[in-house]
């Protein structure tokens, strides 16, 4: 009669092992979601934008929530400066630079929508900026500005860019007209020969320029 009760112990034994075990604590793991991850990691295609630059019409940004992957959105801004956002919709952006948009984003869906929202906002393209350039140089015409430098570019670069000077090219007198703050156009006077012999100094053309460079009278 030995055998019942060792059964009975055993039964016993069963129930107290599996309540040792259940009550020993899970090792804690927190792990990121990968949501967040992925939204960590500046977008591929992103450019190097200058120092205090600010957002104009038609830039091309991408706005990420972190965590929030149904908002995140690349567009361009529109012709009134504003960007379309999901939720938000039409949101003034020109004139801002990039961290104060992402704090006026962050401030909007704080303010309805979400908790303590991350917003990151990172410019991926700049619109299209154009100068033109004209007279004696080797392929005259309407040229975009670098990626690198979209508020201006240096005139002997931008000479350079058109194929340099023909034969009779007078690089020392290179005229620039350029539309001033109140709307007239002003025409400036350059010497690109000095620049050149020089180097240290520089001309920036800027975006809506129209560079003519003369020809030599000898």
């Amino acid at each position: 009669m030995k055998t019942p009760r060792l059964i009975f112990l055993t039964l016993l034994l069963v129930p107290a092992t599996s309540f040792a075990q259940s009550s020993t604590p899970a090792e804690s793991v927190q792990r990121t979601p990968p949501s967040v991850v992925a939204s960590l990691a500046p977008p591929s295609d992103a450019v190097s934008v200058p120092t205090g630059y600010v957002l104009r019409m038609n830039d091309q940004v991408a706005v990420e929530v972190f965590g929030e992957e149904d908002l995140r959105t690349s567009t361009r801004l529109n012709g009134e400066g504003n960007l379309s956002l999901p939720l938000l919709g039409s949101v003034h952006l020109a004139g801002l630079t990039l961290a104060q948009a992402a704090a006026k984003i962050t401030e909007l869906y704080g303010r309805d929508y979400l908790v303590n929202p991350r917003v990151n906002v990172t410019l991926v393209g700049y619109a299209k900026r154009r100068f033109t350039i004209l007279g004696q140089v080797s392929r005259p015409g309407s040229y975009e500005m670098p990626e690198g430098s979209p508020d201006g570019v240096d005139l002997l670069e931008a000479i350079a860019m058109a194929g340099g000077y023909t034969r009779i090219a007078a690089p020392e007198r290179v005229s620039v007209r350029r539309r001033s703050a109140k709307g007239e156009d002003e025409i400036l006077r350059v010497d690109a020969k000095r620049l050149a012999k020089r180097g240290g100094e520089n001309f920036q053309v800027r975006p809506g320029d129209t560079v003519t460079v003369a020809e030599s009278l000898f």
